[in-house]
C-alpha cells in the first residue's frame, strides 16, 4: 500500500487559488484514475479536480467553503501499487468550457490581499457573514467586509457564477457602482448621524423574473457564461469609443491557390486548409507593421505588447463563442499557423480548452462570413484596442484593371470590417492597418509553397 497526495493542479497562469463547492467523494470510497474527486469555483472557471491515480480516498483535509492554494495538498489516496506518478506531476483540471470565463488576464492583487489581511472566524470565514443561507465564497465574503457591504446588500446582488453565485468580478462591480452613486450625490451639510436607508442600499442589480403575458411565452435564464458575454460587451462598449473602419479586397488569387493545393496539403500535413490561417499570417504581418494596434491600455496607460498573440473566435456546442489565442503569431509559417488554428477550433468544438488558451491575446479576428454575413461591426475585446472581422467571400463582377486596358470581370471579393478604439487609435493608424492586411491578401502568391 502506499499513499498519494492529491494536490489543487494548476489551473492557468494567473489562478492562484480555488473554493471547494462539492466533495464528490467520501471517506472511504473507491476511485478510479482520472475520476473526479471534488468540485472547485474560481472567480474565472467552476470545474472538477481529477485524481490522477487508482485507489481509495483516506482522508479529506478541507472542507466545503475552504479556500486552497494551487499546489497544496487536499486528500490522500491510499493505492494498492506503491508507485505513484513522478514528483511534481499534475493533471490538468478538466474544464467545462461552456462554464469557462472569455479572456480575464489577471487576479485582482487587491482582493488577494482582503482574504490574507481580513480577520476569519470559525471555519475559515468572516463571522460575519455565517449567518447568510445562500453561499458565498470565503474571498467574496472578505471583499464584503473590507468594503463594509452588509448581509442583505450580498444576497441581493445578482451573481453571475454556476447557480447564480457571487463572483469576485459581481462583488467588485457592485462596490464600484455604490461608490460612483455616492460620489454623483451632490454634498448636502451634515449636521445629523442620520442612521442608513437599508431600502436606499438595494443594488439596481437584483431584478424580478419576467412574466410572460399571454402565458405563451418561454422564459429562459440566461447561463452563466451568457450572462458574462453580456457583462463584457457591455463594458466595452462603455469603455471604448468605437470607430470602423471597411474595406474590400479581392482574394481571386488564395481561392485558386487553396483550391488547388488543400487535398495535397491535407495529405502531407494531416491538417485541413481553411482561410483562416491564411488571413491570421496578413493579420500577423500588418500587426508587425503597425505595432501601434498591437496594445492595449490600462487605465491613463499605453501598453506596447512584445508579442503578437491573436485571438480567433470560435464556437463553444452550446452556441456561446469563446476566444482562444494563438501564441506568437507573427513566428508561425503558414502550416504552423493552420496547425494552431485548427488544434484550437476542434478542442473549443469539444470543450477542451484550457484557461491558458483563452489568455494573452494582444488582437482579435472573428469570421462573421462563416454566418453568411458580408461585414459586422465587430465589439472590441478589452483590454485591446482592435479587432478585425472577416466577411463572406463573394464571386462578384468586377473592374479588372491591365495594361491593354480595363474590363469587367469575375472576382473573388470580400469585406474587412475594422473595430478600433479611437481613445488611442486615431483613422490614419486604423485604416492603414486594415489597408495592410487588405494588400498583403491581394498580393498573396499564387505559385507559393506552404
Amino acid at each position: 500500500m502506499a499513499k498519494f497526495e492529491l494536490k489543487l493542479p494548476k489551473m492557468g497562469e494567473s489562478v492562484a487559488e480555488a473554493t471547494i463547492t462539492n466533495w464528490l467523494k467520501k471517506v472511504g470510497e473507491s476511485i478510479a484514475a482520472d475520476e473526479a474527486v471534488l468540485e472547485i469555483a474560481t472567480d474565472k472557471v467552476d470545474s472538477e479536480v481529477p485524481s490522477e491515480v487508482s485507489g481509495t480516498l483516506v482522508e479529506i483535509l478541507f472542507q466545503v467553503d475552504d479556500v486552497v492554494k494551487v499546489g497544496q495538498t487536499i486528500a490522500i489516496i491510499e493505492t494498492e501499487s506503491p508507485s505513484t506518478p513522478e514528483a511534481g506531476a499534475q493533471s490538468d483540471v478538466k474544464l467545462n468550457v461552456s462554464e469557462s470565463v472569455k479572456n480575464i488576464e489577471s487576479i485582482d492583487a487587491r482582493s488577494s490581499e482582503v482574504v490574507s489581511a481580513t480577520p476569519l472566524g470559525a471555519g475559515g470565514l468572516p463571522a460575519d457573514f455565517s449567518a447568510s443561507d445562500k453561499f458565498f465564497s470565503p474571498l467574496v465574503k472578505n471583499i464584503a467586509k473590507e468594503e463594509g457591504v452588509s448581509i442583505a446588500e450580498l444576497e441581493s446582488i445578482s451573481g453571475s457564477g454556476k447557480e447564480g453565485r457571487v463572483t469576485k468580478e459581481d462583488i467588485l462591480k457592485f462596490v464600484e457602482s455604490r461608490k460612483s452613486k455616492v460620489e454623483s450625490q451632490p454634498s448636502q451639510p451634515n449636521t445629523q448621524n442620520p442612521k442608513p436607508n437599508s431600502q436606499s442600499e438595494q443594488p439596481t442589480t437584483s431584478k424580478a423574473q419576467p412574466i410572460s403575458v399571454n402565458g405563451g411565452d418561454e422564459i429562459v435564464e440566461m447561463d452563466r457564461m451568457r450572462k458574462l458575454i453580456s457583462g463584457y460587451m457591455v463594458a466595452s462598449v462603455q469603455t471604448s469609443a468605437h470607430v470602423q473602419s471597411f474595406i474590400e479586397v479581392d482574394v481571386t488569387n488564395i481561392v485558386k491557390w487553396r483550391d488547388k493545393v488543400k487535398t495535397a496539403f491535407e495529405k502531407r500535413e494531416g491538417e485541413k486548409l481553411t482561410y483562416t490561417p491564411i488571413f491570421m499570417e496578413a493579420v500577423a504581418k500588418a500587426l508587425k507593421d503597425f505595432p501601434g494596434m498591437n496594445i492595449s491600455v490600462e487605465g491613463d496607460y499605453i501598453i506596447k505588447k512584445k508579442n503578437i498573440n491573436l485571438g480567433m473566435a470560435a464556437a463553444l456546442p452550446n452556441g456561446n463563442l469563446i476566444v482562444p489565442v494563438i501564441k506568437n503569431a507573427d513566428q508561425l509559417n503558414l502550416v504552423g499557423m493552420a496547425k494552431a488554428v485548427n488544434d484550437l477550433g476542434n478542442r473549443a468544438k469539444l470543450g477542451k480548452l484550457k484557461p491558458d488558451d483563452t489568455q494573452g491575446g494582444t488582437y482579435t479576428v472573428t469570421n462573421v462570413g462563416t454566418f453568411g454575413s458580408v461585414f459586422g461591426t465587430p465589439i472590441i475585446n478589452q483590454p485591446q484596442v482592435g479587432i478585425l472581422a472577416l466577411g463572406a467571400i463573394r464571386k462578384v463582377p468586377a473592374v479588372i484593371e491591365t495594361p491593354e486596358g480595363d474590363f469587367i470581370g469575375i472576382r473573388q471579393k470580400m469585406f474587412l470590417s475594422h473595430s478600433y478604439d479611437h481613445r488611442v487609435v486615431d483613422g490614419a493608424l486604423g485604416g492603414s492597418f486594415v489597408k495592410r492586411v487588405a494588400e498583403y491578401l491581394e498580393a498573396f502568391d499564387a505559385n507559393r509553397e506552404y
